[in-house]
Formats: structure tokens, C-alpha cells, sequence
């Protein structure tokens, strides 16, 4: 009888490399990375940039990885695996940011710009701003920010979207491809967020959808820029791989379940988006 032959290989599935920090408690960080890339059915790769020791209830000790690890950890995986995107996020100083910068090559850039933690602890120093803005910007098909994140970036006060498109621009003056800026951390968002999308061709995009009220929240930016990721390294345009992140991360949140004595960890576990409820409206404003 002779051997039957191998069944054919699937396809290779799209690949994102997430450079971060790790975080023990599972809910933000590579951790949040990996279950949102694996939930949506691409390929995940990690290069860590930090140990860290938090849970739902903050962080409260970091431990940096030397940036010559971070390199040679993004080298391993873009050398054999390779990378149709790389996401940051927290980098943490400027050897790291430099690391990550000398390595983008011909991989899409999606950068999370990761500052500071909730309770104001610093994520990224002063000279690692300067350089994310100086080294990664430039590079980026994307860049995350929520608004505090923005207004530090830029020098921007944010009180309304207008304030967060003024934001954004600065950011693809400086040569991003387009700039999401959240909207969550907006006056008057209690009941409904909206989040603000422009490019450098001029095109803005305003996603809106009611605030999910959840104890949850720890790790909402990763999940939303790793699914963002996931979308474009699939190939999807950039306003629907943010309009299927926004999705994920609402049905992430629906489904999240009561875990710690904090901000809670969302559960990505069959986080479909066609179940989300409640989805944005991507509607263009010409600009």
C-alpha cells in the first residue's frame, strides 16, 4: 500500500512582529498583541522590550531589556518568519526606539506611541519621545495616540476633534502616512466616542460608537492598534482595518469578564466583530 502523499499546506497566514513591553497580568502589552493577532487570524511575532510588573490596578516596576536584545529578538523573527507589519508599543528609551527604527525595512509601521502609564509613571523617556518623533514618525503607515498621548507628542491642546485633527497634522508633517487619534479621553465622551482618522493625502474619517460602560479597559490601545495591524497586514485599506479594530475591540469589551481588583483585562476568545453591536460609522469628511 503505498504512503499517501501530504495534504498541501494552507497558505501562509499575514505576519505582524509587536515590539513591547510584557506585561504578567495578561491584559495589555505582547500579551493583548498575540491574543488580538491570533484571534483575528494572522501569524504573531514578538521582540519584548521591557519586563514589567503590573496587573489591573497599575504598573509599578519596569525593567527595560537592553536594546541590543530588542534588536537581535526582531532580527531572529524578520531573518526567518519576516514581517508584513511591525507594531510598537511600549518602547521605553532611546536606544530601543533607535533599535526598532534601524529594522522597519520594507514592513508596514504601525506605532502605538506608549508614554505614560495611567498613574503617570514614565513608559518612554524624554530623548525616547524626541527620537520616536524624530526616527519612527517618519516611518509610520500609522500612529495611535489617545489624546493625552497626542497633546504630549505635539504641544497640541486637545478639547474637540477639532483640536485632535490640528494634533494629527503635526504628526503627518511630520512624514507619518496617517494619524488615528482616540477619542475616549475627549470632554463630552461619556456616552459616545468618537475617534479621528486622517491621512497625509488630506482624507478624514471620523468612526463613532456608544462608550461601552465595562469595568474592563486594561490594554484597550494595544488591542486596538494590533488589530489595526492585523487588518493592514492583511491587506485590508486603512479605514477598514480601523473600522474592523473597532469592532474587535467592542465585542472584546462586551464580552469582558470581572477579573481583578482594577481596570479588568478584555477577553478576546471568539471577539467576532460581526457580533460587536453597536458599530462605528466610518463616514468620510472631506477635508
Amino acid at each position: 500500500m503505498r504512503p499517501s502523499s501530504p495534504p498541501e499546506p494552507p497558505p501562509a497566514p499575514a505576519r505582524v512582529l509587536a515590539v513591547g513591553g510584557s506585561d504578567p497580568s495578561g491584559g495589555a502589552g505582547i500579551q493583548a498583541d498575540l491574543k488580538t493577532l491570533t484571534a483575528l487570524g494572522v501569524f504573531g511575532a514578538t521582540a519584548v522590550t521591557a519586563i514589567t510588573v503590573q496587573n489591573t490596578c497599575g504598573v509599578t516596576e519596569v525593567m527595560p531589556i537592553p536594546a541590543s536584545v530588542v534588536g537581535a529578538q526582531m532580527d531572529a523573527v524578520l531573518d526567518d518568519i519576516g514581517a508584513d507589519v511591525i507594531k510598537t508599543g511600549m518602547l521605553h528609551n532611546i536606544d530601543v526606539v533607535r533599535a526598532v527604527a534601524a529594522r522597519v525595512g520594507r514592513a508596514a509601521l504601525v506605532v502605538d506611541p506608549v508614554i505614560l502609564a495611567s498613574d503617570g509613571r514614565e513608559l518612554l523617556s524624554r530623548d525616547g519621545v524626541r527620537a520616536l518623533l524624530e526616527e519612527l514618525v517618519p516611518r509610520a503607515a500609522l500612529v495611535t495616540p489617545n489624546v493625552p498621548e497626542a497633546e504630549h507628542l505635539t504641544g497640541v491642546p486637545i478639547q474637540d476633534l477639532e483640536g485632535a485633527g490640528r494634533a494629527a497634522e503635526r504628526l503627518l508633517a511630520l512624514g507619518a502616512a496617517a494619524v488615528l487619534v482616540k477619542g475616549g479621553h475627549l470632554p463630552g465622551s461619556e456616552e459616545e466616542v468618537t475617534d479621528l482618522l486622517r491621512t497625509v493625502d488630506g482624507e478624514e474619517y471620523r468612526f463613532s460608537g456608544p462608550r461601552i460602560v465595562t469595568r474592563a479597559g486594561h490594554g484597550t490601545g494595544c488591542t486596538l492598534a494590533s488589530a489595526i495591524a492585523a487588518g493592514v497586514a492583511e491587506g485590508l485599506t486603512l479605514r477598514d482595518a480601523v473600522q474592523r479594530g473597532r469592532d474587535y475591540l467592542v465585542a472584546a469589551l462586551r464580552r469582558a469578564p470581572i477579573l481583578g481588583r482594577g481596570s479588568g483585562p478584555l477577553w478576546h476568545p471568539n471577539a467576532d466583530p460581526e457580533g460587536a453591536g453597536g458599530e462605528p460609522s466610518g463616514d468620510p469628511r472631506a477635508q
